[in-house]
């Protein structure tokens, strides 16, 4: 690279914030002051975020108290981006069933839109994010609704949620209920589709803009349709071999170990004779699969076997069973975590 650390090129980062900047109630390690620094410099921080059961001022103040800068206008969640979806597709103050939590409902009034909890208000539009509360009631609401012939939005199709206790089921697993029950799919808002990114620019009014994440389905594939550079950190839900097996849609610019490693040069991954180099590590593909000889910094030998990795499978995803030798060599396998 020109310049002299990843973070240089960019105006505003677009973060996720579960696995990214937190786990649980817990900060991710070094995540705060990562982003106090950049912060410091001028980098416009924006937290967007694919779980809509929390309001702005709600994560605001959870980031505050980890000691990240935030303010509710810092972040963009996938409520608002639902809420907006729905708001250009029905009058003004019609109402909406919520299935899910204050995140949705202030979202919807911010739009001028009712917010209701059953399908006896005749909604024009059921919308559905995950809450810790969520139940079969509301669920049996809105599949009555959805039947009735109301617009069906989910926040985001995410299967799961990290935790400090592991991954949880997420919204994309609950909105399973009422699409199975109705036969009806949801319009979904969330990353990796088109809204949320588009709330996030309408908010940012970011010209240069690096989405970090640590999902290569949502926050890298999202990037990607968007047409713009990404960072994936390996603090949340994608692993080493996940990265090696990625599709083209789901390969990040940019692999790190964590937030820190804006603030550090990024290390070039280059061409060299029949393989790639990326500091003391150099990748081939030989005979079908991936080898790796080196030594140093273990991240360094990722970044060489994913290039090596991608140039030779193509459109198509590796096979475990091609890059996981080499894999082991230089990162042992990661211990699940727990809470």
């Amino acid at each position: 690279m020109d310049t002299n650390t990843l973070i240089d090129p960019y105006d505003t980062l677009l973060l996720d914030l579960d696995g990214v900047v937190y786990l649980g109630r817990d900060a991710v390690p070094a995540a705060p002051e990562a982003l106090g620094r950049a912060a410091e410099r001028g980098v416009r921080l924006a937290y967007v975020t694919n779980n809509a059961s929390r309001t702005p001022a709600a994560i605001a103040q959870h980031l505050r108290a980890l000691g990240a800068p935030a303010n509710p206008e810092d972040v963009v969640t996938s409520a608002q981006a639902a809420a907006r979806l729905v708001a250009e597709r029905v009058e003004p103050g019609a109402a909406v069933l919520v299935v899910g939590g204050m995140g949705l409902r202030s979202a919807l009034r911010a739009h001028g839109l009712r917010p209701v909890s059953t399908a006896l208000d005749a909604p024009v539009a059921v919308v559905q994010g995950i809450a810790p509360d969520l139940s079969y009631g509301l669920l049996a609401e809105g599949t009555l609704a959805v039947r009735e012939g109301a617009l069906f939005v989910a926040a985001n199709a995410d299967a799961t949620m990290p935790t400090g206790r592991g991954e949880l089921p997420g919204n994309g697993a609950m909105i399973r209920v009422i699409a199975t029950a109705t036969g009806v799919e949801p319009i979904v808002a969330g990353k990796p589709e088109p809204p949320l990114h588009r709330e996030s620019m309408l908010r940012t009014g970011s010209r240069r803009p690096l989405v970090v994440g640590d999902r290569l389905d949502t926050d890298i594939e999202g990037a990607n349709n968007a047409g713009v550079d990404s960072l994936l950190v390996l603090t949340g839900v994608a692993s080493p071999l996940d990265v090696l097996t990625a599709v083209p849609r789901h390969r990040p610019t940019y692999v790190a170990g964590d937030l820190s490693d804006l603030h550090r040069p990024y290390p070039e991954v280059r061409r060299s004779g029949n393989g790639w180099t990326c500091e003391g590590w150099t990748a081939r593909w030989e005979d079908g699969a991936l080898t790796l000889e080196g030594e140093g910094e273990p991240l360094d030998g990722l970044r060489a076997a994913s290039a090596a990795t991608w140039e030779a499978v193509g459109e198509d995803g590796a096979d475990e069973d091609m890059v996981k030798a080499a894999l082991d060599f230089v990162l042992p396998p990661r211990t699940p975590r727990s809470g």
